[in-house]
């Protein structure tokens, strides 16, 4: 699978028979390209670095180093999956960087969204070009890049935030799915053996959770967010919506208001579920959700999430609303 253009005779991946024998030209591919070099690769923990990653382990194994960097933005048990999946069950060769407070001390005080993106996305380049100056023998670096991202930026994939890597650090590319779209990526990675969570997991913004607490990121307001979602996701998938809606997920805005518990007032964050359908991200509609349902979440969330004391539901579809709040 040379070059940047998908070929418009190549076979959509839809069974497991057609991934297995992609899986099998990759390998060949793969330790051609590779042969006995080490290569190096962002594993976020993502649906396309995971499938890259089991690829590789699957073609040069222990050649591969995987670097996953936990910046604190990750959804509750994130990076604990990163580690048991590949370290543990895959016998990667894994290096963990825990830069939560590297990262969070950045991000102190900044509001502005675009300035959030910007820091989070150079500071993930700092401290992986630090972990990749301390391998020797590095000559390659994988991407998960995939067919959309060549075809909407020209081939860089630069939510992966290894394209500002330094000249001296210019490794030769190694992108196995960068002809497949999202739903092939998918297909690829369960046939490698990735658990469902991990392959059929929702779209997730580069910038993790960060644009999700809404303003200055402050850490309480962080694990609000982390906690609530993690209440959410678990309802949704104890109640038949997993699959079924497209995106969920909830945000805590940087505005307190007055409730009660436990017989006494409280000033404390409120809660904003977000639960919405699209087949092109362009265009969205909002999620029926049964209100006994909402509720049921409303009241976990309030008794179990510190520092909230509200819950409320976005009804605004795209437009005119983006999917996202920032």
């Amino acid at each position: 699978m040379q070059g940047n253009v998908r070929p418009e005779t190549m076979e959509r991946i839809t069974t497991p028979e057609l991934a297995n024998a992609f899986i099998e030209e990759q390998v060949k591919e793969l330790r051609a390209q590779i042969g006995d070099k080490k290569v190096l690769l962002a594993l976020s923990g993502g649906v396309d670095s995971s499938v890259v990653a089991a690829l590789l382990i699957r073609a040069v194994g222990q050649q591969l180093v995987c670097v996953h960097v936990n910046h604190g933005l990750l959804r509750k048990g994130e990076p604990e999956q990163v580690i048991e999946v590949f370290r543990n069950q895959m016998n990667a060769n894994l290096v963990y960087v825990d830069a939560v407070d590297r990262f969070l001390d950045k991000l102190a005080g900044v509001a502005e969204p675009e300035k959030k993106r910007k820091i989070i996305g150079a500071e993930f380049i700092r401290v992986f070009e630090e972990e990749a100056r301390k391998l020797d023998g590095i000559e390659f670096l994988a991407q998960g890049t995939i067919y959309p991202d060549i075809l909407e930026s020209d081939g860089v994939k630069a939510h992966h935030n290894v394209g500002g890597l330094p000249e001296d650090l210019r490794f030769e590319l190694v992108e196995p799915v960068k002809l497949l779209f999202k739903d092939e990526v998918r297909v690829v990675g369960k046939a490698l053996g990735l658990p469902d969570n991990m392959v059929f997991r929702q779209p997730f913004p580069g910038p993790g959770l960060g644009v999700r607490c809404l303003g200055a990121i402050t850490r309480d307001r962080l694990e609000a967010v982390r906690e609530s979602d993690a209440i959410l996701r678990e309802e949704f998938a104890l109640n038949g919506l997993e699959g079924k809606v497209w995106q969920y997920f909830t945000v805590v805005p940087d505005f307190r208001s007055v409730g009660v518990k436990d017989g006494k007032r409280t000033f404390a964050y409120p809660v904003i579920i977000r639960a919405v359908n699209t087949t092109d991200a362009m265009t969205a509609t909002v999620e029926d959700v049964p209100f006994e349902l909402l509720q049921h979440i409303t009241g976990r969330i309030t008794s179990e999430v510190e520092n909230v004391n509200r819950v409320l539901y976005d009804l605004t579809p795209k437009p005119s609303a983006t999917i996202e709040w920032e």
